[in-house]
């Protein structure tokens, strides 16, 4: 029989919900049954219905290594992969193609729509059964069993929304499934039209918020890590940025960057999310009071690993092996600390002399460079230094290494000390930054006054204080012209700062149409070499040259599955 992606997966999470125990939802993200049941005493079973879409979220996967240690950020103009023989080279270099795939989550995300769309048809039965609970009752709101049942389907709604948007975003479009698939039902279907997709996301996320409690507040302690109405807000906003944006709006309607504009604007009228306190303790949970901030909108179950700090930092860290490796133009994109203007502003105080002096102090935060400090050690990346250009095979290839998400605490040799924190796919900072760029391409000049104040927010973190964003060229700001177009590079460059190494850059470049001015050209590094033991010489050398084709806009369907499924079609270009 041939196998399609369809194919009933009820046996495999039958066997996976049968061990499951009651523990803190973001602590334990494994499933470790091995006694078989039946569907029916599933459904019958409390414990069983609940961890049944507990396995729906374990297919919302953390992204911090997509192979040889890998961050999709290797895949733009934000970094190198130390390993320049890496898989994730295939969407650099003009390899990518359906018989070479990177990052390919078709069949994935199919498997998550089954289970989703599983759960749904059987909850309500399950509902009947005379139990005191489903899910541990919020002490706050004494939940009846109805109210409990709803809240579990809202949370397999936004699932699915999620599981569809990773489909839309890489492909263009799927073929949209809302029942249980068997081997009679009819599986070799063509895909439907991205308007189409879009609607059906849509539809989801708003059953879901009907059914979901607002933010994760209003979880209790055991269940925070679910969805929540401002949850499948803030996928809807991200979704319908990007059905506005040139590459999937040629004709630029308006009346689609306004149902951005509201879909952001929901989110933030909601009054539950805010900007956190301290950047770099976002992803690091082990931090007091970092866990859940109020930035978060919706992460992953946590993790409690040294790997991403054994993976990604420098190389003489205790044989750390160093893959992401920022680029210059990353670094660039950093505008100065002391004026707020672009290091291209004549008179932004830059100094190529002194390169790392007086930037946005995110820099420090996302990147480190030679001369910053980690775990309470200098970072030597000159030609020569200990962590420096061409030490050894996996030493920085482009003078820099990545610092955003690791913690100084952590240890991988000898008495490992592991780090908690999630992969955060939503945060607040990123609805903000949705909502300008929306206003921007609705009102333009007549709606710079609400951008730039939105803008400011995120610049005036605590820990960060960038200048104001104004209008009023004067010394000692950070002018915009007031255009909408020289507005809209300053949203893109904060958004492309503020968000750097989370995935956003990958898509944002496609779906503003920027691909081949943007990736279709090197990227390169710092070669620096040290004069005397407190100067040095900078010199900007190409790492590498990389190569983006009209094609590369979306992800190629592999081969495997057009070869079970012709009428899915190929995207444009790799046929």
């Amino acid at each position: 029989m041939k196998k399609n992606i369809f194919y009933p997966i009820l046996a495999f999470v039958l066997l996976q919900v049968a061990g499951c125990k009651k523990d803190d939802f973001l602590q334990d993200g494994s499933f470790s049954g091995t006694n078989d049941i039946t569907e029916a005493q599933l459904w019958a079973n409390p414990d069983y219905a609940r961890n049944f879409l507990n396995n729906v979220y374990s297919v919302v996967s953390d992204r911090y290594n997509l192979g040889d240690g890998a961050l999709l950020a290797s895949g733009t103009d934000e970094a190198v992969n130390s390993n320049l023989n890496a898989s994730i080279s295939t969407l650099n270099n003009g390899t990518w193609s359906p018989v070479r795939t990177f990052d390919d989550v078709y069949v994935d995300m199919y498997v998550g729509i089954r289970k989703a769309n599983m759960f749904l048809e059987k909850i309500d039965a399950a509902a009947i059964v005379p139990i005191d609970e489903v899910l541990p009752a919020n002490v706050a709101e004494n939940q009846t069993l109805a109210s409990q049942i709803e809240r579990l389907k809202g949370q397999a709604y936004f699932l699915r929304a999620f599981f569809e948007f990773e489909l839309l975003k890489r492909y263009g479009s799927f073929a949209i499934v809302t029942k249980t698939l068997t081997i009679n039902d009819k599986l070799d279907v063509p895909r439907n039209t991205f308007d189409q997709c879009v609607a059906q996301i849509s539809a989801d996320c708003e059953s879901a918020i009907t059914l979901l409690p607002l933010s994760p507040s209003e979880w209790n302690t055991t269940n925070r890590g679910r969805a929540t109405k401002t949850s499948a807000m803030a996928l809807k906003s991200r979704m319908l940025l990007y059905a506005a944006s040139p590459q999937y709006n040629p004709t630029n309607d308006v009346t689609k960057w306004q149902a951005a504009l509201d879909a952001a604007k929901r989110v933030m009228d909601t009054g539950k999310h805010g900007i956190y306190s301290s950047y770099p303790n976002i992803w690091l949970w082990n931090v007091s009071g970092a866990a859940y901030n109020n930035e978060v909108i919706f992460a992953t179950q946590t993790l409690n690993t040294n790997s991403i700090e054994s993976t990604n930092a420098p190389v003489s860290y205790d044989g750390a092996t160093g893959r992401t490796n920022p680029t210059q133009e990353m670094v660039d994109a950093f505008e100065m600390k002391t004026t707020g203007r672009p290091i291209t502003d004549a008179a932004s105080g830059y100094s190529a002399t002194a390169p790392y002096t007086n930037r946005d102090p995110r820099l420090n935060f996302a990147v480190m460079y030679n001369g910053s400090t980690f775990k309470s050690k200098p970072v030597e990346t000159f030609v020569g230094g200990k962590d420096g250009l061409g030490l050894n095979v996996n030493a920085t290839k482009t003078g820099y290494y990545m610092r955003k998400y690791l913690s100084e605490s952590a240890v991988w040799t000898g008495t490992a000390t592991n780090i908690r924190r999630p992969w955060i796919l939503f945060r607040y900072a990123e609805i903000l930054l949705n909502y300008a760029e929306a206003i921007n391409e609705v009102q333009g000049v007549a709606g710079q006054t609400e951008v730039l104040r939105v803008l400011n927010l995120i610049r005036n973190r605590p820990g960060v204080v960038m200048p104001a964003l104004q209008t009023t060229n004067v010394a000692g700001n950070g002018y915009v012209a007031p255009t909408k177009d020289e507005l809209r590079k300053r949203i893109h460059n904060e958004r492309r700062v503020e968000l750097c190494f989370e995935e956003h850059r990958f898509y944002d470049v496609r779906r503003w149409k920027e691909g081949e001015a943007t990736f279709n050209k090197p990227v390169t590094g710092m070669r620096i070499l040290q004069l005397t033991p407190t100067t040095f010489s900078y010199t900007p050398f190409t790492v590498e040259n990389r190569v983006f084709a009209a094609r590369n806009y979306l992800y190629p369907i592999s081969q495997s599955e057009l070869n079970k499924a012709p009428s899915l079609g190929q995207n444009p270009g790799y046929q």
